[in-house]
């Protein structure tokens, strides 16, 4: 633990709420150990274990849980562009507020993206990805990134929602959830090409404005909460045309994921009611000073964590197939056998990366200045896509321009980064052509 954690630990207001930064890191790690364990590598490729072994795939009931990091984001997001607009009313404080958020989450994540654009390359100009391993390894580890896009949509949209909260309260969080009812039977029922992808703006916001709710006080009855979402699931996927899984799964017609579902919307209700309902017995805990100090280092490299652990785990196999050990079949009693094996040396490669890229975590020295308002609203516009764009394109086939389809307009890797540099260096640019004005 380092001793910057320690005196931030011991800075902490009386009044913050260390329960979200517990959900922060929990979910975060969770989702972790759930691709660990989910990985089927065989001399092949790489699979999923899900439709290997159907019953477990209740299991992502409790296991898939991007819904409470999301909903987290929304409690995180509401405080934060309050304390911003209070000092920076207008366009500028809007700039300000998308800056600041930008700053700690793209920068860890353009490092990623262009360490492992440099290692893709060296891998196809030597030929060595025409291996079943080597090429699924550049298809999939750019895949988690569609969680950042998505969160910056969020960030992006928080300025707008909010003040729909502010003003209609749990109706604003039920229009949300209308609308991606509405989706979906237009999506089912009515055939419409396309519709569906509107719900990776209604769902996953929906999820977001139930922290707003929380940070006003306004969820007051969780059990209620978590009863109707999970209800709902369960009705939705026993009627109708809903996998029980709760993540994607290769050659599924019907995801619940990619793009999301109304019963992924449910399932996201009951977990956070469910969180919600442990908030109180959890969080006295949170008091004592050597458990707050753990979560605070682990707030802080959290995302690095998030964005190295596939690195780590393609590692591990690698190294195993490198050094000639057995690999069993996928489910197997034997492959079963090396899973605790996995994991710790999994565990392991990732702090050697965090240790190694987690500077680039921390918050960068100064504090953001006001900007252009529509610079930084287009430049987050671009990454956001950009980052998407390559979650769905990977790396594979860099130098045959492999394209992937992103909201009907297909997109290259080389094209997907563009727009992720190009958007950063736009927000960046609006706020120093603000304080040149400003010096001016």
């Amino acid at each position: 633990m380092t001793a910057s954690a320690r005196e931030m630990a011991a800075a902490t207001p009386a009044g913050r709420d260390r329960y979200v930064d517990l959900l922060r890191v929990a979910s975060l790690a969770t989702v972790i150990a759930g691709h660990w364990l989910m990985a089927a590598v065989s001399g092949d490729g790489i699979g999923n274990l899900l439709p290997l072994v159907p019953p477990l795939q209740v299991l992502t009931w409790g296991l898939q849980v991007m819904p409470v990091f999301f909903f987290v984001g929304g409690f995180s997001h509401a405080l934060s562009y309050r304390s911003v607009r209070r000092g920076h009313p207008g366009p500028g404080g809007y700039a300000l507020f998308l800056r600041a958020r930008l700053r700690r989450l793209l920068r860890p994540t353009l490092v990623f993206v262009g360490v492992w654009t440099a290692a893709a390359l060296v891998v196809q100009l030597a030929g060595a990805d025409r291996g079943p391993l080597a090429g699924a390894a550049l298809r999939i580890v750019t895949q988690p990134l569609w969680f950042i896009g998505i969160y910056l949509a969020m960030v992006a949209f928080t300025p707008p929602l909010l003040r729909l909260h502010e003003r209609h309260g749990w109706a604003a969080f039920a229009a949300l959830v209308a609308a991606a009812a509405a989706v979906d039977l237009l999506r089912f029922a009515g055939g419409v090409p396309y519709v569906e992808f509107l719900n990776f703006a209604f769902v996953w916001l929906a999820v977001h404005q139930l922290g707003f709710l929380r940070a006003d006080g306004r969820l007051t009855r969780p059990g209620l909460l978590a009863a109707a979402g999970l209800a709902g699931a369960a009705l939705l996927v026993a009627y109708g045309p809903y996998p029980l899984s709760m993540v994607g799964m290769p050659g599924e017609k019907v995801s619940n994921m990619a793009p999301p579902t109304f019963a992924l919307l449910a399932h996201g209700m009951w977990l956070v009611g469910a969180v919600q309902l442990l908030a109180r017995p959890v969080g006295a805990r949170l008091a004592r000073p050597r458990v707050w100090r753990a979560v605070v280092a682990a707030n802080g490299i959290a995302m690095t964590a998030f964005l190295w652990h596939l690195t780590a785990m393609l590692a591990v196999y690698a190294a195993q197939l490198g050094l000639g050990l057995s690999l069993p079949a996928p489910a197997t009693a034997a492959w079963w056998a090396q899973v605790p094996l996995r994991l710790l040396a999994a565990a392991a490669l990732t702090g050697v990366l965090v240790a190694v890229f987690r500077r680039f975590e921390a918050p960068a020295a100064g504090a953001p200045a006001p900007g252009s308002g529509p610079g930084a609203a287009l430049g987050v516009t671009c990454c956001l896509l950009g980052i998407l764009g390559l979650s769905m394109t990977g790396l594979g086939g860099l130098l045959e321009g492999h394209s992937a389809t992103l909201i009907a307009l297909p997109l290259t890797a080389p094209a997907a980064i563009g727009m992720a540099l190009g958007g950063w260096l736009l927000v960046e640019r609006s706020a120093s052509v603000r304080r040149v004005r400003l010096r001016g």
